[in-house]
């Protein structure tokens, strides 16, 4: 049995609690939060706290606050030499005080509250100073269910970097799309079901290989219309800047 101390409130942190608690192999000791009216709705189910001098003992403290709060609230924790792991694909593992044991439990994936995730589709990429770490931090992962891989931070650094390209970015498209259907009261719906055959073709194929569209076939005249249909300017410049990728990307003039 692995016992563990959240530190957070957001939504990695819920829905790591949510997670840990209905694994058999995990026991969630405490679950803290500096605002404690922010996880107050689980207080029947773990005892939570908002004061650092109650925290108990645990094998593993995981910190999953916003990247910019992990070495202050590290430094602020009142013990040493126990595992303290940070949840941010960001963030150095050095960025964690040196009085702990320190490691990364990065689970690489999109979180919102309201959103369920299923850990099975969760890869936790895992990094740690010391070595013997690695287990304990990796059987954390694998009670609930989830692959696991080793990274250094480079490697987390560059899937952090390539998540925010094919996540961030992508709704963001997103987004637009639905302004752009709202604006000639066309059903964003009639999209969804080509905004999953995307996803599900990069299963198999290469995104080089899975591309298709105008800007890779060069058809101009398509394009020059889409580009005179487009009302926004903002939405006119992410439509060229995007054309004028894919035609690098697949040897074509540009637009």
């Amino acid at each position: 049995m692995i016992s563990v101390v959240i530190l957070g409130s957001g939504n990695v942190a819920t829905h790591l609690f949510k997670a840990f608690s209905t694994a058999d192999d995990i026991v969630v000791n405490q679950w803290y939060s500096r605002r404690i009216d922010a996880i107050n709705s689980y207080k029947n189910d773990v005892e939570i706290i908002d004061d650092l001098s109650l925290i108990k003992d645990a094998d593993v403290y995981i910190l999953a606050v916003s990247d910019d709060a992990i070495a202050e609230l590290s430094s602020q924790l009142p013990f040493e030499n126990r595992l303290v792991l940070h949840t941010s694909g960001s963030v150095n593992v050095y960025d964690i005080d040196k009085k702990h044991k320190r490691g990364v439990f990065y689970p690489l994936q999109t979180f919102s509250k309201d959103a369920e995730i299923d850990f099975a589709h969760v890869p936790i990429c895992i990094e740690t100073i010391d070595k013997k770490s690695y287990p304990v931090i990796k059987n954390l992962a694998l009670a609930i269910g989830s692959p696991t891989k080793k990274v250094n931070s480079d490697q987390r650094k560059v899937l952090h970097l390539a998540a925010v390209f094919v996540n961030n970015f992508t709704n963001q498209l997103y987004r637009i799309g639905h302004e752009i259907t709202e604006s000639q009261s066309a059903e964003f719906d009639l999209l969804k079901p080509l905004i999953l055959e995307t996803a599900k073709k990069v299963q198999d194929l290469s995104p080089f290989k899975a591309q298709t569209g105008p800007a890779k076939r060069n058809d101009k005249n398509t394009m020059n219309k889409h580009l005179k249909l487009l009302e926004d300017q903002h939405h006119k410049d992410i439509y060229q800047l995007l054309t004028t990728s894919i035609q690098r990307t697949h040897g074509r003039k540009k637009l």
